[in-house]
């Protein structure tokens, strides 16, 4: 007898929605990275000044993480893997 299978469908809108969810980009901290690698990466890869850059190094140093850029998951994702090459320690939530 066949098995009958069940398929997800999604409405056009519940599509859109779910692209539009804001994920984030966090920074943690760690032992490994110092400030100027830190400030470096912000500045090259995502266009910080080197003002926001020491603003959210010092952020991770006394917080223990720091949310550094918003987007879709897959924007994210792309960021994550950039800077985890670059050594640091990254998520997105």
């Amino acid at each position: 007898m066949p098995t009958e299978v069940q398929e997800d469908t999604f409405t056009l809108e519940e599509l859109l929605a779910g692209l539009k969810e804001l994920h984030r980009l966090i920074l943690w901290n760690d032992d490994v990275n110092s400030f100027d690698h830190v400030i470096y990466c912000m500045m090259k890869y995502l266009d910080y000044s080197e003002s926001q850059a020491e603003k959210i190094a010092w952020k991770v140093h006394n917080e223990g993480k720091c949310a550094i850029l918003e987007g879709s998951f897959n924007e994210m994702e792309i960021y994550r893997k950039i800077l985890q090459q670059e050594g640091l320690t990254v998520s997105v939530e």
